[in-house]
């Protein structure tokens, strides 16, 4: 699996696109989310056409089964998944699953500050999370990216729009 990921990065970045996540759903779904690497511009349906068009002449050549293909953007709600998405993302509101709860919860909600201790390459690299216990009070969650199960973006969405 770790071979066919490698390849499908492969053909993103030689089109100049950053892979942000490969996903494998039932009935042969090979779901492909990628951004541009100025992370300012944002996806089009001409970028994810061009990704899907290359990726479907590659795969079968590779060997790599799929039945449908799904090229996207990240969305609003963007998964967080790497060192450097975390950092990246720091002062931004979260949601954080973890794979065991810490106190008596798996999911937080929270600003994430980034890396607070180690090499961010490592495993044992200690990230933090601000959450809110309580209303009014603010609490630290330490966590390393072994512990997380899924993190998200939470989306920010203006629907005022200017008056004219």
């Amino acid at each position: 699996m770790a071979d066919q990921n490698l390849v499908i990065a492969n053909v993103v970045e030689s089109l100049d696109y950053h892979l942000v996540d490969i996903e494998r759903e039932g009935r042969g779904l090979l779901r492909v989310t990628i951004e541009n690497r100025d992370v300012e511009m944002p996806i089009t349906v001409a970028d994810c056409e061009k990704v899907s068009h290359q990726l479907t002449y590659m795969l079968p050549v590779e060997n790599i089964p799929f039945e449908r293909l799904e090229v996207s953007s990240p969305g609003v709600d963007r998964i967080i998944k790497t060192a450097q998405d975390f950092e990246r993302f720091k002062g931004l509101e979260i949601t954080l699953k973890l794979h065991v709860a810490m106190g008596n919860r798996k999911n937080f909600s929270g600003i994430l500050q980034g890396l607070l201790s180690g090499d961010p390459q490592s495993r044992d690299a200690v990230w933090g999370l601000l959450i809110e216990p309580k209303p009014g009070e603010s609490a630290m969650l330490e966590f390393s990216l072994t512990d997380v199960d899924k993190a998200r973006l939470v989306p920010v969405l203006d629907f005022k729009g200017k008056k004219s």
